[in-house]
C-alpha cells in the first residue's frame, strides 16, 4: 500500500512539474527569453559574460595577461597591500554581468541571487574551504529601509546555504551613512567609507580568531571592502577574504555609466 502511494505521489509530481513548465516556462535570467531550465542564461546572454580566469594576482585576484606562477602578486598589491588577505570575483563588470547586478540591486530581482551565488562558487574555490563564517557588506539602516533588502546579504545567504557555512547577518554594522560610491575617485571612495563600519559588541566573540569571508556584489576600487576588512581585523579576525560576483577591470567602468547604475536612487539626495 505504501509503495502504491509513493508511485501516486511521484506521478503527481511529474504531472505538476510538466504543467508548471507549460504555464510558467523557465526564462533566461538576463533577457527573459524561454530557456531549457531555470537559472540559466540563453546563448547570446552567456556570450556577454566575461569570466575571470587564472592566471591572476594571488592577492587581488586581478587577471594577468601571462602566467607568472601560482603565487605571483601584481604590482598594485605590492605597492599598496590591501588590509584583506585575498579577493576573488566571478565575472568582469561589463555587459550581461552589469545588467544582472543592476537588476538585483535596483530592480528588486532577489530571485537572481541564488544563481549568481552559484557562479561565485567557482571563483571562490580557494576561499570558501578556509572560511569559518560568511559576512555581507552591510547597508546603512536608512538605505536598507528604502531598498528593503541588502543585495550583498542575498548573495551571502545563498552562498552560506550552498556551502553550509554559517552566515552572520548582524555581526557588522554600517554606522555612518555614506554617499553612493559611483562617480567617486579612489581617494574620494576611501574617505567616503572611512570609519563607516563597526563590529557589533555581540559579534566580537564570533569574529575573534575566525577566518571571515566578506561577500559583496561588485569590487570597484576595493575601498568599501578594505574599510570593512580593517574593522574586522581590529575586532580580532584571523583572516579576511573577499568574494564578489563582479569586478571592474580596466576599460569596464565608463563615465557615462553613472545614470544607469544609480537607477531609481539618483534623484534622492538623502540616500547619497
Amino acid at each position: 500500500m505504501a509503495d502504491h502511494r509513493r508511485k501516486i505521489k511521484h506521478l503527481v509530481r511529474i504531472v505538476g512539474t510538466w504543467w508548471g513548465r507549460v504555464l510558467f516556462p523557465p526564462v533566461c535570467t538576463g533577457c527573459r527569453h524561454i530557456v531549457s531550465q531555470p537559472g540559466v542564461l540563453c546563448a547570446p546572454c552567456w556570450a556577454q559574460l566575461r569570466h575571470i580566469e587564472q592566471p591572476w594576482c594571488a592577492v587581488l585576484g586581478t587577471p594577468f595577461e601571462f602566467d607568472m606562477g601560482a603565487a605571483a602578486i601584481s604590482p598594485g598589491a605590492l605597492a599598496d597591500p590591501p588590509p584583506f588577505d585575498r579577493a576573488r570575483s566571478a565575472v568582469a563588470y561589463s555587459g550581461m554581468a552589469r545588467r544582472l547586478v543592476q537588476s538585483l540591486k535596483y530592480g528588486d530581482r532577489t530571485d537572481l541571487a541564488p544563481w549568481m551565488a552559484r557562479w561565485m562558487l567557482r571563483a571562490g574555490a580557494e576561499l570558501l574551504p578556509d572560511a569559518d563564517l560568511i559576512l555581507a557588506v552591510p547597508l546603512h539602516r536608512r538605505r536598507f529601509l528604502f531598498r528593503r533588502f541588502n543585495q550583498s546579504a542575498e548573495l551571502a545567504r545563498a552562498l552560506a546555504w550552498l556551502t553550509q557555512k554559517p552566515f552572520e547577518a548582524a555581526a557588522v554594522q554600517r554606522v555612518r551613512s555614506t554617499r553612493q560610491q559611483v562617480g567617486l575617485g579612489l581617494a574620494e571612495r576611501q574617505r567616503n567609507v572611512q570609519g563607516a563600519f563597526r563590529v557589533a559588541e555581540a559579534g566580537r566573540s564570533r569574529i575573534k580568531g575566525r577566518k571571515v569571508l566578506v561577500i559583496d556584489d561588485v569590487y570597484t576600487t576595493g575601498a568599501t571592502v578594505s574599510a570593512l576588512a580593517r574593522a574586522l581585523k581590529r575586532a580580532g579576525a584571523a583572516r579576511v577574504d573577499v568574494l564578489t560576483f563582479a569586478r571592474v577591470l580596466p576599460g569596464d567602468f565608463r563615465p557615462d555609466d553613472g545614470a544607469t547604475i544609480y537607477g531609481s536612487t539618483r534623484d534622492i539626495p538623502w540616500l547619497m
